[in-house]
């Protein structure tokens, strides 16, 4: 048997004398090292014995190499990161940080070991000396995605001939979707579609939209649900390409232009996951493709992050928690209903509870909750599943939408047999959501006694920190948002910078009306009352109307006089603010 590499056995001598691991652990280690070819660094981290961080701290008392707690992007050269592929600095666990005025190169790896990795660096950089410092492989792999996302290549990089030739986009599309910063196929309409979804990513899109005209294809982003243009038209001529590619990624028939298509893009820039829904129409010059971002992550399901206040916080997650009865969320499309429905989710979703939601289509992926995708094609509609679903002992149901009084009823008898159920409905505030059902045909007595609670919302775009300025409104315009003015009352309105594209807006947060139905409500919805009767008795309660809770977010200097008004209709309230 061969001696062990030299690192290794100071590595091995270095842990067992200034660390708490045991020879006995150690030995372990080294067995699991030799069995599986890994390093034996990672073996005693995989096994619990040491942190990362202690076995860096060793190995940088025996290598003489500093350790640093955080590799942080915005230190990090973007000239260096131009020329190393991400694919090397991830495999490699290294990242390059910046040119020292000798010409050294200082890199953060993991490995200080890894001697063939910084041979490959240095020829990168034609034979520069490099200079390493230690840190986390986590605290690396972060920084790359970070820095690589931030510093791809803008779409009016690319240059673009038409005449070239596109037999490669014909290649075989992985299963498994490969890091769009991995790529490495320098096809132009490849490199086009992946820096447009990469592009879309960094500019926090929420839709791409690929439009063909007579004699150009304009693509625009919508961001905060304003959409603009990224980049000029391109040549007309690259049109059959580029569809052709994104209905390929999409799993769609590229031969059929006469009909509409849906199709699903699994995605993953930076290290994160996407779902892209694709969607095709034939228009007169071509077919029109939409591609919607759904990141897959959890972030935007805290119910914070949307927008709640405290007092709306408590009130509402003593609702969700309930064991039964119906809660409704309205609003119109776009206004960020399902978003609240699966953060409420997320917070009662427990392994003592059966969740099964019904979605048209499902947008978002929970863990351990069932979702049932509707499919009216094959007579799967949302009642036919519903009635499927009280079959398989659910504690919650979330149904995507009440359209039909089967879906209503159907809805109803599984709140009042025990069952806690969430459902989405279309209307312009929460009393309406009452007398609509009624519509519908469902029975007054039966709305009331299963309906727990309404919540009415609509999104509103957040004023960009960056560029946003401080005023004093007129009496007249506080009037307009209900607001009682006072003497010195300030706001904040759109300006416009870089950051927030000259728009004055970066991001977008909730404004909601949370209506609780009690026995007053239900008294008189049994005398087949109008809504607006209802909203003035909902008030009166201490209901917090759409506008009113628009115009605390104002005076806390979330958003403006005007996107208030944009979003909400005249209540006829005074807001207590």
């Amino acid at each position: 048997m061969s001696a062990e590499p030299i690192e290794l056995r100071d590595l091995a001598e270095g842990l067992i004398s200034s660390t708490r691991i045991t020879p006995e652990q150690l030995a372990e280690a080294e067995s699991r090292r030799r069995e599986s070819g890994a390093k034996l660094a990672d073996e005693v981290v995989s096994l619990g014995f040491l942190t990362e961080e202690e076995v860096l701290e060793v190995e940088a008392r025996q290598l003489g190499l500093p350790l640093v707690s955080q590799v942080a992007p915005e230190s990090v050269d973007p000239e260096l990161v131009e020329r190393m592929p991400i694919g090397f600095a991830k495999s490699a666990g290294l990242l390059p940080i910046e040119r020292r005025e000798t010409g050294a190169i200082r890199v953060a790896v993991s490995d200080p070991y890894d001697t063939g990795a910084l041979d490959d660096l240095r020829l990168l950089f034609d034979g520069a000396e490099i200079e390493t410092v230690l840190a986390s492989g986590r605290k690396i792999l972060a920084a790359i995605n970070q820095v690589y996302d931030r510093g791809g290549s803008s779409l009016d990089d690319i240059v673009l001939d038409a005449n070239t030739d596109f037999e490669s986009l014909a290649h075989e599309i992985s299963a498994e979707p490969q890091d769009l910063l991995d790529a490495e196929d320098d096809a132009p309409i490849i490199r086009l579609v992946d820096s447009l979804l990469q592009q879309a990513v960094k500019e926090r899109a929420s839709d791409i939209h690929v439009e063909p005209f007579e004699g150009h294809i304009r693509v625009r982003f919508r961001v905060d649900d304003i959409l603009y243009e990224p980049v000029n038209p391109l040549p007309r001529g690259l049109y059959p390409s580029v569809s052709s590619r994104i209905k390929i990624l999409g799993g769609v028939n590229i031969a059929e232009k006469r009909l509409p298509q849906d199709g699903r893009i699994p995605l993953k820039i930076a290290g994160r996951d996407y779902d892209v829904r694709l969607s095709t129409v034939p228009v007169a010059h071509g077919e029109r493709l939409v591609l919607r971002l759904l990141p897959r992550t959890t972030e935007m399901l805290d119910l914070k992050r949307l927008g709640y206040n405290e007092s709306q916080l408590d009130v509402w997650e003593k609702l969700i928690s309930r064991p039964h009865g119906i809660i409704l969320v309205s609003g119109p499309t776009g206004s960020g209903k399902t978003t609240t429905l699966y953060g409420s989710l997320s917070r009662i979703n427990r392994t003592d509870r059966n969740v099964i939601t019904i979605d048209d289509p499902v947008e978002i992926q929970l863990p351990g909750v069932g979702q049932i995708e509707v499919n009216p094609k094959i007579g799967l509609t949302f009642a036919g599943a519903l009635r499927s679903v009280l079959r398989q002992d659910p504690n919650v149901i979330l149904v995507g939408e009440i359209r039909d009084v089967e879906t209503a009823e159907i809805a109803i008898q599984a709140s009042l047999t025990g069952h806690l159920v969430f459902s989405t409905i279309h209307t312009n505030d929460a009393p309406s959501a009452l007398t609509r059902l009624v519509d519908m045909g469902v029975e007054s007595y039966l709305v009331g006694s299963s309906l727990v609670a309404v919540l009415a919302q609509r999104l509103v775009r957040v004023l960009c920190d960056n560029c946003r300025e401080a005023y004093e409104p007129t009496a007249e315009a506080w009037t307009e948002i209900g607001v009682a003015p006072r003497p010195g009352m300030r706001a904040h309105r759109a300006v416009g910078c870089g950051r927030c594209h000259d728009s004055g807006y970066r991001g977008r947060v909730g404004i909601f009306e949370l209506m609780v139905v009690d026995d007053p409500i239900r008294e008189l919805l049994s005398q087949n009352v109008d809504a607006k009767r209802i909203k003035r008795l909902a008030v009166a309660q201490g209901m917090q109307p759409l506008r009113g809770d628009g115009a605390r977010k104002v005076i806390e200097g979330v958003t403006s006089i005007e996107e208030v008004l944009r979003a909400t209709e005249d209540e006829g309230v005074v807001a207590e603010v």
